[in-house]
């Protein structure tokens, strides 16, 4: 113990040092602390910032301390768990264990699963922790119809409503302003650019099928940042830092948001993989900068549309796709003949949420 901070000395050598005043702060006294609502209490603007314990003990099994404040009438416990918890001072988000993959590395064990599979007392946790892992989930022999949809986005959190609705069915539409709504072969993408907060994950089941062609086409957004940090580390830089815009225009709104293609924290780590080159909005950069991005930008669709980077699989009646549209872009291969699929969106926070309390988070 120093005058101004608590230090922590660990197994392996290291030593944390937490201040009184972050720990008086961290207080979960029943003043302090709503244990019901998860909530602080304390008024931390009204707490003296030279505050310092009256007296300091450790717990008889070692595993905790009691700190006595001058402000509360009795001791607060501070857990051995809680100094590991935050034994390095940083600030940033849980994510989960991703594994990278390509065309070539992924097999069906890493991402397929089935229906009864869902249906069993771990089935959450088997198909989120293909999902956490490797982006995307393929669950077969689904009944085709909404109860399905709505079974499976219940368990992970609730529907997302956007300008397609909530839940919702399409086929071959040329009426609607979206691409998807064609015949055409799509390009991998992510979905939502136009949007502040782009959906998080995305269920898409197949419930008719009487056509040749339309294999869905899922792409690593990792993988591809993985080649372009090794190849052309210039691009990577370059569509990490340029905030790109994307535009719906059509069907009564016009939605415009922006972001770079490779959305990193403070420490560089990747959050969101964000990529349409159909929505992508006019933009005008400098003219040399505006050359270098089209460089990256052409270096980032060659690998999105590299057949050694695709996972391609056309989906039969009763066979459903979850992935995450912040890691993983999406695509579906030309088609003729009818072609009926069904799906709806989640929030990112809820695809976490759901994450967090399976115990997939670190």
């Amino acid at each position: 113990m120093v005058a101004d901070a608590i230090k922590v000395h660990w197994e392996d050598g290291t030593v944390s040092s937490y201040s009184w005043f972050w720990l008086r702060d961290h207080a979960k006294d029943p003043i302090s602390f709503d244990s019901r609502s998860q909530q602080r209490e304390l008024f931390t603007a009204m707490v003296d910032p030279d505050i310092t314990p009256i007296h300091v003990e450790k717990s008889r099994d070692g595993d905790s301390v009691l700190v006595s404040w001058p402000d509360l009438h009795e001791p607060v416990l501070y857990s051995a768990d809680f100094f590991f918890e935050f034994m390095q001072p940083e600030n940033r988000l849980n994510s989960w264990k991703k594994t990278v993959w390509d065309a070539q590395s992924i097999s069906e064990d890493d991402y397929s699963m089935d229906w009864s599979q869902f249906l069993q007392d771990d089935g959450l946790q088997q198909l989120m922790t293909r999902v956490t892992s490797n982006g995307f989930a393929l669950v077969k022999s689904c009944p085709t119809n909404f109860d399905t949809i709505a079974h499976i986005s219940g368990q992970i959190g609730y529907v997302r409503h956007t300008i397609f609705g909530g839940m919702w069915e399409f086929e071959a539409n040329e009426g609607m302003s979206d691409s998807a709504y064609t015949p055409k072969e799509l390009r991998p993408h992510t979905d939502g650019t136009y949007s502040h907060d782009a959906p998080g994950l995305q269920l898409l089941m197949c419930c008719h099928y009487d056509a040749e062609g339309g294999d869905s086409i899922m792409v690593d957004g990792l993988k591809i940042a993985q080649c372009l940090e090794e190849d052309s580390p210039e691009s990577f830089e370059l569509l990490k830092s340029i905030p790109i815009k994307g535009r719906y225009s059509g069907d009564g709104v016009e939605l415009i948001a922006q972001r770079p293609v490779f959305k990193t924290d403070d420490n560089g780590e990747i959050l969101q993989v964000s990529f349409n080159n159909y929505d992508r909005a006019p933009f005008r950069l400098e003219d040399g900068l505006m050359k270098k991005f089209y460089h990256a930008l052409r270096a980032y669709e060659v690998l999105a549309n590299s057949p050694n980077l695709q996972w391609r699989h056309v989906l039969a009646p009763g066979e459903m796709l979850v992935f995450d549209n912040w890691r993983v872009m999406h695509g579906r291969g030309a088609f003729t003949g009818k072609r009926k699929m069904a799906g709806c969106y989640l929030n990112r926070e809820d695809t976490e949420s759901c994450a967090r309390k399976l115990g997939l988070m670190y």
